[in-house]
């Protein structure tokens, strides 16, 4: 499979949003191999997106988000889970991340449901910290560098079919912006 270059991240984040669906994410931990189709995501610009962690200024947190598309942005939230984010954004704009909110699990099952200490295969991996639980994506992995083969990256997939999209799940703000994106597989 080949891996996705710097240039497929470097367009607008809501279009890269729509592009990611059907892509495959690969997680390398231990011997293992796991990975899964992207089936969800929600993007989160800069100054246009008051959800967004860009929105209001540069931190350490969101630092990543103002570089270069390609690398991983992953932070931890409630105090209990991380998620796992993709730096998209067109060159001409400030900052920009996708959400990677669920993934088709394909490889690796039996390390995800360990990781998740469940056997439901039907919930392990249909929601950003589970996902992030699931493929033991850790604040370990912020700043990865996924156009690069190496413990964390994203390849071609499938073609993705009919595109669902709705409002993104869980914010308070920006709640009339349609990046959420959905395919079924």
């Amino acid at each position: 499979m080949t891996i996705l270059p710097r240039e497929f991240y470097s367009k607008d984040t809501v279009t890269v949003a729509k592009n990611l669906l059907g892509k495959k994410i690969i997680r390398k931990i231990g011997r293992s191999e796991v990975s899964g189709i992207i089936t969800e995501t929600e993007a989160y610009r800069h100054n246009d997106d008051p959800a967004s962690h860009a929105f209001k200024k540069i931190t350490d947190r969101n630092k990543i988000m103002f570089g270069e598309g390609g690398f991983a942005y992953v932070y931890f939230t409630y105090g209990m889970y991380f998620c796992f984010n993709v730096v998209a954004k067109n060159p001409k704009k400030a900052a920009g991340a996708v959400l990677i909110r669920a993934i088709e699990p394909e490889k690796g099952i039996k390390v995800m449901q360990k990781n998740r200490g469940i056997q439901n295969l039907k919930n392990l991996t249909d929601g950003p910290a589970k996902l992030a639980q699931a493929l033991d994506i850790t604040k370990e992995h912020y700043g990865i560098d996924l156009t690069k083969k190496s413990k964390l990256y994203i390849t071609e997939g499938i073609k993705s079919k009919k595109i669902i999209t709705s409002q993104r799940i869980g914010i308070t703000k920006a709640v009339d912006k349609m990046w959420n994106f959905k395919i079924k597989i």
